[in-house]
C-alpha cells in the first residue's frame, strides 16, 4: 500500500482552529509504473496491447455505466498492477472526473476536439482512450515540455510543429487521419477502423463505452 499525507485546513479533524491536521490516503502500490513506463521499458509485444486494450476499455465502462466521465485519460493516470503475476490496469486520478461534465479539462494530447472548444461528454473520455491505445501500439511518443519526459501521445505534425490530433481536427474536420501512422505497423484491419470510429470529429459518430467493449472484444480475439 502507498500512504499519502494531504494537510487539510478545514477543523472537522481538529479540536483547535490553530492546529494543523492531516489526512491520509491510503491507495494501491502499483509496481510496474504508469503506462508509460510499462510499455517503453519493454520490447513491444501484441499480447500485451490485446490485454491492455480490453482492460481499458473495461474500465472505461465501468465508469461510464455508473454515470462517471473521467475527463483526463492519459498513461500517466493508467498504472499497471502486477501482484497477481501479469499486468492488470488501473484507472486512476479522478480529480477532475464529474458526473455532468461541462468545462474544459485534461490534457492537450489526449482531448476531443469538441474540448478544445469547451464542451465535454463521455464521448470525449473514447477519444482520450482511441489516442492512448493508437499510440500504445505504434509506440509513438513526444517529449513532453515541462517534464522532459517521453510519453505516449499520437499527434499530427505540421512542419516543425506537432499539433494534438483533437485540436487538428478542430481546425480542419475532414482531415483524414492516417492510421496506421508507421509503415511497418502491425496493426489489424479490424482495430484501424475501429480506432478511426473512436477518433471521429462528431462525438455522436464514435461508439459509446458498451459499444466498445463490445467491438474491442471481437478486434482482440482476431488482432
Amino acid at each position: 500500500m502507498l500512504l499519502q499525507r494531504k494537510h487539510c485546513l478545514c477543523n472537522l479533524c481538529s479540536n483547535s482552529e490553530t492546529e494543523p491536521c492531516y489526512l491520509w490516503f491510503v491507495m494501491e502500490f502499483c509496481d510496474g509504473g504508469d503506462l508509460n513506463q510499462y510499455i517503453l521499458s519493454r520490447r513491444p509485444d501484441p499480447r500485451t496491447n490485446r490485454i491492455f486494450m480490453k482492460q481499458m476499455t473495461s474500465a472505461v465502462a465501468f465508469l461510464h455505466k455508473n454515470n462517471i466521465v473521467h475527463r483526463d485519460l492519459k498513461p500517466d493516470n493508467i498504472l499497471i498492477s502486477q501482484k497477481s503475476g501479469s499486468p492488470v490496469i488501473k484507472v486512476s486520478d479522478f480529480g477532475l472526473s464529474k458526473v455532468c461534465a461541462g468545462l474544459t479539462c485534461g490534457s492537450d494530447f489526449y482531448m476531443a476536439p469538441e474540448v478544445w472548444e469547451g464542451h465535454y461528454t463521455a464521448k470525449a473520455d473514447i477519444f482520450a482512450l482511441g489516442i492512448i491505445i493508437w499510440a500504445m501500439i505504434e509506440r509513438i511518443t513526444f517529449i513532453d515540455a515541462e517534464s522532459k519526459r517521453e510519453l505516449l501521445g499520437t499527434y499530427v505534425r505540421q512542419g516543425t510543429e506537432i499539433i494534438p490530433v483533437g485540436e487538428a481536427l478542430l481546425e480542419n474536420p475532414k482531415m483524414v487521419l492516417n492510421i496506421p501512422q508507421k509503415t511497418r505497423s502491425i496493426m489489424s484491419e479490424g482495430i484501424k477502423l475501429l480506432l478511426q470510429d473512436m477518433l471521429a470529429v462528431n462525438p455522436q459518430d464514435r461508439p459509446d463505452a458498451s459499444q466498445l467493449e463490445v467491438r474491442m472484444d471481437q478486434v482482440t480475439c482476431v488482432g
